[in-house]
């Protein structure tokens, strides 16, 4: 994403955020793909405004477009396991087993949900191979599932943690049905997107599917030789269970992709990226989270405040790659990121989720700003610090919010 060009920009900002447009052109001036970006500050829709790209299927792109949202969908997630908590039937600091009591088997007996949302629970992968679970596999909830219970974690859960790129969803989703009835994306719908007016969904319907446009990568995917080669640089025994289990996440994220690109996929609940929608959604969402939207508010302060509050920062990585803590490692609250060093995010105290490929929602409570971003390129570049198409907006956005 390197060749500038002159990205045509729609859509509205309210007086006194012009330079939110600018910033955002800016940023998608190297991107080849489309893109969207909503603001919310204090509860208000100030930024509302979307850039036209490429697609390998041409499928116009809009205001009501939406897209994959990948590990934005954590987020959501999320929020759905606070709002439990918050109604008193869901205890975070719970073993996971008092609600699925097969989780107990294999040494997780005293894993607690807290430790779900904090990436602690030790098991990073659907199972303990380095081939992890192929395209068909992914669609099958109750064999994850019950492979998720039957699995011994990869670390003693609650003393390390490592990010669960697609387990977590599945972790979480489990524990929300056990509690409910009710699948995570059902629960999602009923309780938070259609009270609060979402165009966001976990399991995409059939009726919306006219509006979807689809990611395309920018360069391949990884190749298992590239996976196995970086995984021998962390100076992991190949063979190991955290070996395998960073090999076969890794092919997971990349048959994830792939599934994604199917009605199927859609149509699926894949609770840790399989989230779809516009930006005006999570950033409505957000909103909503910490403070007023049209006169609803889905969290109180005091849920928001626990959500946000670090869970990770006294911990390391499993070894050895705890040798590798420092600049770039994550930060977690109880199902959220949260600023690091290198990606400031909307600054301390903001929090909410990044996607691969450069996808945002996130919240800043002191500022009263909530923002949703959604793009089409997807991109395999580690980034270092925060997407360069965030760079100029985000500077934006902030100085926007301390004028008005």
């Amino acid at each position: 994403m390197t060749q500038s060009r002159q990205p045509m920009v729609g859509g509205s900002v309210q007086p006194g955020w012009e330079a939110v447009r600018d910033a955002f052109a800016q940023g998608q001036a190297t991107d080849p793909g489309a893109a969207q970006l909503a603001v919310h500050h204090q509860g208000r829709l100030v930024v509302d405004l979307w850039s036209t790209g490429t697609s390998p299927t041409r499928r116009p792109f809009g205001p009501e477009s939406i897209g994959v949202l990948m590990s934005v969908t954590k987020g959501i997630v999320s929020v759905c396991t606070h709002l439990l908590s918050e109604r008193g039937v869901l205890d975070l600091d719970a073993p996971v087993a008092r609600y699925w009591p097969e989780y107990a088997s294999a040494g997780k007996a005293g894993t607690t949900v807290a430790d779900l949302l904090a990436h602690r629970a030790g098991l990073p992968a659907f199972v303990d191979h380095a081939e992890g679970v192929e395209v068909a596999g992914l669609l099958d909830r109750d064999s994850l599932v019950r492979g998720l219970a039957a699995m011994p974690p990869v670390w003693e859960p609650g003393s390390a943690y490592l990010y669960h790129a697609l387990t977590y969803g599945h972790l979480i989703g489990e524990v929300v049905r056990r509690v409910t009835g009710m699948s995570i994306g059902a629960f999602f719908d009923q309780e938070v997107a259609r009270p609060l007016g979402l165009d966001l969904w976990i399991g995409l319907p059939l009726e919306e599917e006219h509006r979807f446009v689809p990611q395309f990568a920018v360069e391949p995917a990884p190749t298992a030789e590239q996976i196995a080669a970086a995984i021998a640089g962390f100076g992991l025994v190949p063979d190991s269970p955290l070996a395998l289990g960073l090999r076969a996440a890794a092919a997971e994220l990349a048959a994830v992709i792939d599934v994604l690109g199917t009605r199927a996929g859609r149509a699926s609940e894949i609770p840790a990226a399989g989230g779809i929608g516009n930006a005006r959604s999570p950033s409505r969402l957000y909103a909503a989270l910490i403070g007023r939207v049209d006169g609803m508010r889905v969290l109180s302060p005091l849920t928001v405040e626990r959500a946000r509050a670090p869970r990770t920062d006294r911990l390391r990585a499993p070894a050895p790659l705890d040798r590798l803590h420092g600049l770039g490692n994550s930060r977690f609250g109880l199902g959220f990121e949260l600023p690091r060093p290198g990606e400031p995010l909307l600054g301390e105290g903001s929090f909410g989720h990044a996607g691969a490929g450069g996808r945002l929602g996130i919240a800043h409570p002191e500022s009263g700003l909530a923002v949703g971003y959604v793009c089409t390129a997807m991109s395999w570049e580690p980034a270092a610090g925060p997407d360069p198409r965030w760079v100029p907006w985000t500077k934006a956005v902030q100085e926007a919010a301390g004028r008005n």
